[in-house]
């Protein structure tokens, strides 16, 4: 009887000594899928924010390319209405004159 007893205890303490392993797997398991989880969040967070700045240097130039042109179209439009004034500033001064004394 004492035999059959020893060999229970036996069994409950390996049982127990089992449980004991499962539970510290399950914990170690556990803090290696946070760290992992952890680690792909910073990643993630790094790559997007690498993608956003590569988009906002993108869209920089855009922008600047745009006011550089019509900056451009700007001057040539100055440029234009200067020389139709110096070609028509002569003419424009006598209809000026003249409306002003006709009304």
């Amino acid at each position: 009887m004492d035999g059959v007893i020893d060999k229970i205890s036996e069994i409950e303490s390996a049982a127990t000594s089992i449980m004991e392993h499962a539970n510290e797997q399950k914990k170690a398991f556990a803090k290696e899928m946070e760290e992992r989880t952890a680690a792909f969040d910073a990643q993630l967070e790094n790559e997007t924010e690498k993608e956003i700045e590569k988009l906002k240097a993108g869209m920089e130039i855009k922008m600047n390319q745009r006011l550089k042109k019509q900056q451009d179209e700007l001057q040539k439009i100055l440029v234009a209405m200067e020389k139709n004034f110096e070609a028509h500033h002569t003419l424009y001064a006598k209809e000026l004159f003249n409306n002003m004394i006709k009304g």
